[in-house]
């Protein structure tokens, strides 16, 4: 298939590395599943590789290459293990949103080892007291992917004001180090069980100002972090980096779905006629390598054209990001439809335990839980616009 955002040699190198570990990613799926986490040698092989520093800042040893090519290397990766480039893109474009932080913040978790990496929990579930130079907090946030690797984590709230106890204009991401959190080992689902998006656990412990985040200085491109990152990469809006590490990881997994298929066409037989000669697996087959196509060109597009703006020192202008926003959000819906078919397709051996369409199926399923992906609201704001309403989500 297409090559998308790898024209750079470091890009296509990064490109073959992350091809040439597929005996080993699908090796450890399994293991993947049962120790409820990606295994220590995967990690170990991305950081050889480079992949967390795909986006990270030049004066911290990273590469800050376009997103393009992070976005590209999830794809491939999920091919083989969905888990796997789930916690790569989760983990890996944490360094991008550090960068926008004030920069003491990421002298604070990076000054000894800039490989250290941070997971997150990012809804605004936290309670949040104002106190002297910074702010205390308390909070139990599910959903941290690849937390067991990291020794720092990102965590949403909301800091209210007498005016506005809850206000989502006041959001912010707080940064903790591991020492004032406990990982609470709970995952315990149906699909991407080696993500290990286990919950986080705060209880009264400072955070200073400079290790918070206010989510409209992502919304408006203007982040204290820019003083020291000014490059085109960080002009970006945080949102539209961060939801596309997560759908990458489901279009990449349908690319994996759409092979498994293929491989079961080849020895399967409908009635008396072998399956690759079906009319009906034909076009399916068709269908969803189209649609992968498809889908694939509209992100990458879509930074292209982000990363253009940002380049020429303009504005993206709303209704792009609220379009950029949905298409992303519709990738889960469009890759569980697709999957759904082919694993209708595959016949009865497609429910058996141990069936690679059935495993990408429930992955791909899990995927749709995430607000990221999750299209009514996007589609609201995004068909509000275009009706000549103001927009009403700064999560674009």
């Amino acid at each position: 298939m297409n090559e998308y955002g790898m024209e750079s040699v470091r890009a296509k190198a990064m490109l073959e590395a992350a091809r040439a570990m597929a005996p080993q990613l699908r090796a450890r799926v399994q293991q993947c599943k049962e120790e409820g986490k990606v295994p220590d040698e995967t990690i170990a092989e991305f950081r050889e590789a480079g992949f967390f520093k795909v986006l990270q800042p030049e004066q911290w040893g990273g590469y800050a290459m376009d997103p393009q090519v992070f976005y590209a290397l999830g794809i491939e990766i999920a091919q083989y293990c969905m888990s796997s480039a789930w916690v790569l893109g989760v983990i890996a474009v944490h360094n991008w949103q550090l960068a926008v932080f004030d920069d003491q913040a990421a002298q604070d978790v990076w000054a000894d080892d800039p490989s250290v990496l941070l997971s997150s929990s990012y809804a605004p579930v936290g309670k949040v007291k104002v106190v002297d130079g910074g702010f205390r907090l308390s909070g139990r946030w599910g959903f941290s992917s690849g937390s067991a690797h990291c020794k720092w984590v990102f965590l949403g709230a909301v800091v209210p004001t007498a005016e506005a106890p809850f206000d989502m204009a006041n959001y912010r991401t707080f940064l903790v180090p591991i020492s004032d959190y406990k990982i609470v080992d709970n995952w315990d689902v149906v699909g991407l069980e080696g993500t290990g998006s286990n919950d986080i656990v705060v209880e009264d412990v400072f955070v200073p100002e400079h290790r918070t985040h206010k989510s409209m200085d992502g919304f408006l491109c203007d982040n204290p972090g820019n003083t020291v990152n000014d490059a085109p990469l960080y002009r970006l809006p945080f949102m539209q980096v961060f939801v596309r590490a997560v759908c990458t990881a489901t279009l990449g997994g349908l690319v994996g779905s759409l092979d498994a298929f293929v491989e079961v066409a080849k020895t399967r037989r409908v009635g008396p006629n072998k399956m690759t000669d079906d009319p009906g697996a034909r076009t399916l087959a068709a269908e969803v390598r189209t649609s992968i196509e498809e889908m694939k060109r509209t992100m990458f597009c879509n930074f292209d054209a982000m990363m253009a703006y940002t380049r020429a020192g303009q504005p993206i202008p709303l209704l792009e990001r609220a379009q950029y926003r949905y298409d992303s959000a519709v990738v889960s819906d469009r890759c569980a439809e697709l999957s759904a078919k082919m694993l209708k397709a595959s016949g009865s051996g497609g429910i058996r335990h141990g069936s690679p369409l059935l495993a990408r199926h429930l992955d791909i399923l899990t995927s749709q839980a995430h607000v990221a992906n999750v299209t009514p609201p996007f589609a609201n704001n995004l068909g509000g616009m275009m009706f000549g309403e103001e927009n009403m989500d700064t999560a674009i």
